[in-house]
């Protein structure tokens, strides 16, 4: 009975702390702008399935895609465990599921089996951060806190596999020793018995509690350190999937606003059929936060910090500033700085800083080729553009400031109809003494 107490008491305090930081994202995510309605369910859940369930792009790296996928098919495999040991500690059973009959056995002999697995790639990862220099884990945004981060959520899913292994070894060791049934097949654990011949029968159950109490912990601790590392893809990662933009990469979305106003200038007589803005814009692209859509700021919590993105950007690769990935961190930084205050005062809050400048430079901006390649790469369909583009949108719209280059086309645009420094009139005279032989 104080087992439950106790267990019940740690469950409340977890939840109670996880629905405050869900809630505190929640109010986040309400001062970000609409992005595009979300429909087409049959062809997300496609998307789902294969990126996400199916780990479909991680496989470009082979071998470390490989570990990867393995350790996400292991979490998904392993949370039934955690679903019975929630229900043991409440109610003081004992493999509350096993009714589940061949289910279960199939069940917990995999959760078995890729402990193991997830172990070893978990080890294979700390070692690759450790000890091999990796070109992509660097970068400007890639602080100390960054690798500290990886390192600590490393170890404890590591902690997660040994007490998890440690668990089933001692559970099969006890029964096998009082003759009791039991419940649930372990190809892994039942060859760990050895390491407990040399003690008693109390101590086995002592070591099994010990490791019941250990794994069901680190449980609780990992779920509520999530939402403040990277790791937070560990729950973003499927959602975000399932919510990635349809549209084409290459194609740049219109602004709705910019949209109407050119639909009435070129025919006033559409006026009646062009729905009416409800209130102005408040501002044109992306300056700060605030101007995030909902789904940028999902984004950028989805962001595993993995360096596909930038590893593989052009403008990256032959030494530009610009890192796909830092565009996503400090979306996500600068929500994290300036969003408690809009919380509280409101998005007319000014702390006399931006997104753009005090975090993203303008060379960074413009040295995207919207080509994206980052969004391809990005493991959970992060969509990088999208933020570059609605920045720049800013920079032209708000402040009319960019490369001298892009000025001088849009003002032959605006004056000649055509990017070119010459009027429509001349556009044929590179024809004009053309001979053209008609057989």
């Amino acid at each position: 009975m104080i087992k439950q107490i106790v267990f019940a008491v740690i469950l409340i305090a977890s939840i109670a702390f996880f629905s405050f930081t869900i809630r505190r994202l929640y109010h986040f995510f309400k001062l970000t702008r609409p992005a595009f309605p979300v429909r087409n369910f049959g062809r997300r859940f496609q998307i789902m399935f294969n990126v996400a369930f199916g780990q479909t792009k991680i496989f470009r790296h082979p071998f470390i895609g490989s570990a990867h996928a393995i350790v996400f098919w292991g979490f998904c495999i392993i949370l039934f465990g955690s679903v019975e040991m929630i229900i043991d500690g409440l109610f003081g059973t004992e493999r509350s599921l096993k009714f589940l009959g061949a289910f279960y056995n199939i069940f917990i002999a995999a959760g078995d089996v890729f402990a193991l697995l997830v172990g070893i790639s978990i080890l294979i990862f700390l070692f690759r951060r450790i000890f091999i220099p990796i070109r992509r884990f660097e970068g400007i945004e890639m602080k100390q806190k960054s690798h500290l981060d990886a390192n600590v959520a490393l170890s404890l899913i590591l902690l997660l596999m040994i007490s998890l292994l440690g668990m089933n070894g001692a559970y099969y060791d006890h029964a096998v020793r009082l003759g009791q049934p039991l419940f649930g097949v372990y190809p892994v654990s039942r060859h760990l018995n050895a390491i407990y011949q040399g003690y008693s029968i109390e101590s086995v159950h002592f070591i099994y509690e010990f490791f019941w109490w250990l794994h069901i912990l680190l449980i609780f601790i990992f779920a509520n350190i999530l939402p403040y590392s990277k790791h937070f893809h560990v729950f973003m990662s499927v959602p975000n999937v399932f919510l990635s933009r349809l549209d084409p990469l290459g194609k740049l979305t219109n602004m709705d606003s910019i949209t109407r106003e050119v639909k009435l200038m070129l025919d006033p007589a559409v006026a009646s059929t062009v729905a009416p803005a409800d209130t102005p814009p408040e501002r044109f692209g992306i300056k700060d936060a605030e101007d995030l859509s909902w789904k940028n700021y999902m984004d950028s919590l989805s962001c595993t910090e993995c360096g596909r993105c930038t590893s593989v950007c052009p403008a990256n690769i032959t030494g530009k500033r610009l890192s796909p990935r830092k565009i996503i961190m400090d979306a996500r930084a600068r929500m994290k700085e300036k969003g408690p205050r809009m919380v509280k005062e409101g998005t007319s809050y000014d702390d006399k800083k931006s997104l753009l400048r005090d975090y993203i430079s303008e060379e960074e901006l413009w040295a995207c080729t919207t080509c994206n390649a980052c969004a391809k790469e990005c493991p959970v369909n992060i969509n990088h553009p999208s933020i570059i583009v609605d920045m720049r949108r800013y920079l032209v719209m708000e402040e009319a400031s960019a490369p001298g280059e892009l000025k001088s086309v849009f003002n032959n645009i605006e004056n000649n109809g055509a990017p070119w420094q010459f009027s429509s009139e001349d556009r044929m005279n590179w024809a004009k003494d053309i001979e053209i032989r008609i057989h």
